[in-house]
């Protein structure tokens, strides 16, 4: 195990992943490992995946949270080619994230899976037939674990620490909640001192669950007599 938490025992597999993870006999197309990335996780998964193979490969290194192409690895896709031209030198491991993200490169991934009709082509999100296919790819173990579960599934090191450090929409339920209005948000709202309107405002952010998490106080006066 080195000290940034990686093996290195997969990057064979993850040359054969981008390859194709399973032998297709004309019926399916094969996908790769950046594919089935994104089934499982969306862009992100994309990026962190890209990130993660490289750094067993040696061809990144991700330190404090920055991150800079090093050695002399040849990319096996070209989400790895942008991503290996986005940090020349090194650079905050969130930014070429994001810069990645919204890439040509991530683009065309999800366009291939729109057009295998694995991925909805409105709201980009997983169809049935692309659950199964993702779910048949774990079941068989050709995936590498952070393909299927994300960094999180890395052991301790300083890889796994510089992409859970870029999280800032949690997974699952929580973000299932941001994007529905009913979850926390990022930015607590003051009650004194606000703009007319904002008490509004405020009593929209608490929203569905209440008052049962506002504590006595101004505040909870405040929300009661809006």
């Amino acid at each position: 195990m080195r000290g940034d938490g990686l093996s290195g025992s997969e990057g064979g597999a993850v040359a054969r992943a981008y390859r194709g993870s399973e032998a297709g006999d004309g019926s399916e197309q094969v996908l790769d490992l950046c594919e089935y990335a994104y089934l499982a996780g969306g862009r992100q998964r994309v990026v962190e995946s890209v990130i993660i193979s490289l750094a067993e490969r040696g061809a990144v290194s991700l330190r404090a949270a920055r991150l800079r192409a090093v050695g002399q690895a040849r990319p096996h896709h070209p989400a790895e080619r942008a991503l290996l031209a986005a940090c020349p030198r090194s650079m905050r491991v969130q930014d070429v994230i994001e810069a990645l993200r919204d890439s040509r490169e991530v683009d065309d991934i999800a366009g291939r899976l729109v057009a295998l009709r694995l991925l909805g082509s409105r709201r980009r999100r997983t169809t049935r037939a692309g659950r199964r296919r993702l779910a048949s790819a774990i079941s068989e173990g050709s995936l590498p674990v952070y393909v299927r579960e994300g960094p999180a599934a890395l052991a301790p090191g300083s890889v796994r620490y510089g992409l859970l450090s870029t999280r800032t929409v949690p997974d699952g339920l929580g973000r299932a909640l941001m994007r529905m209005g009913k979850g926390p948000r990022r930015r607590p709202c003051r009650h004194h001192g606000q703009r007319p309107g904002s008490r509004l405002r405020l009593r929209w952010r608490v929203g569905w669950w209440g008052l049962k998490g506002v504590a006595e106080g101004p505040l909870r006066a405040g929300l009661i007599g809006v």
